[in-house]
């Protein structure tokens, strides 16, 4: 009797292993075998997310442009700053020609451009010194220019040029109070702001494009147009 107690206890014990063996191989939780697919769901969805909002309140994707070109120029006012001294102004470039010649505007300014193109500025204006043309990288956040402080070590700086009668030139009341151009091998294409100050504080500031050299070269005056009015 004695034995038979015994051999049904070791049977028992036997089972009893068996069964928690079976049990070990299985999967802790078996409802996380959808888990890395719902992960990778996640994830991708954090990165589209996350690229809705780039630098300056852009989107991050390459394919999503800023506001439009107008050839209009946005007027920044207040106690601390004259806009009104700048009352048009004209820009023309050595490369695009038919799109040059346009009368001192601010609601119709050139604002196509190609890069490695000079680009000449002929200011309305009865300052003849302290304006400064800076050309920055496009934000559509137009109001941080009106506190900005303007140097050499600002984010997206291009290039900049100073403004000034041109006193000594033989024919000063036709030739250009400055210039510069965007090399292409430092200067990727696309948007730019013109940001027009008076004694280091923005008065105006007008969206311009910039295309690759030769890019646009061939289109005719009306499509030149057409893209500046997008």
């Amino acid at each position: 009797m004695t034995k038979k107690i015994l051999v049904l206890v070791l049977a028992a014990i036997m089972v009893a292993s068996l069964f928690a063996c079976t049990n070990a191989n299985k999967p802790a939780n078996t409802n996380n075998q959808s888990n890395p697919s719902s992960t990778a769901n996640n994830s991708q969805s954090g990165e589209e997310g996350g690229n809705n909002s780039g630098e300056n309140g852009q989107s991050g994707k390459s394919d999503l442009q800023p506001a439009k070109l107008t050839g209009k120029m946005t007027i920044i006012e207040g106690d601390d700053r004259d806009a009104s001294i700048l009352r048009g102004v004209t820009i023309d470039g050595n490369r695009l020609l038919d799109i040059n010649g346009k009368e001192a505007s601010l609601t119709d300014v050139r604002c196509v451009f190609e890069l490695n193109e000079w680009v000449s500025f002929y200011p309305d204006t009865d300052a003849e010194y302290y304006l400064r043309v800076w050309v920055l990288k496009h934000r559509d956040d137009q109001d941080y220019y009106k506190d900005c402080k303007f140097s050499d070590l600002m984010p997206n700086f291009a290039a900049f040029c100073d403004l000034h009668y041109p006193v000594d030139a033989e024919d000063p009341e036709n030739w250009d109070w400055g210039s510069f151009y965007l090399n292409p091998d430092e200067n990727e294409a696309g948007y730019y702001d013109f940001v027009f100050t008076y004694e280091g504080k923005a008065i105006a500031v007008l969206q311009t494009r910039f295309y690759k050299t030769d890019s646009i070269a061939g289109l005719s005056e009306a499509d030149l147009i057409a893209l500046m009015h997008e």
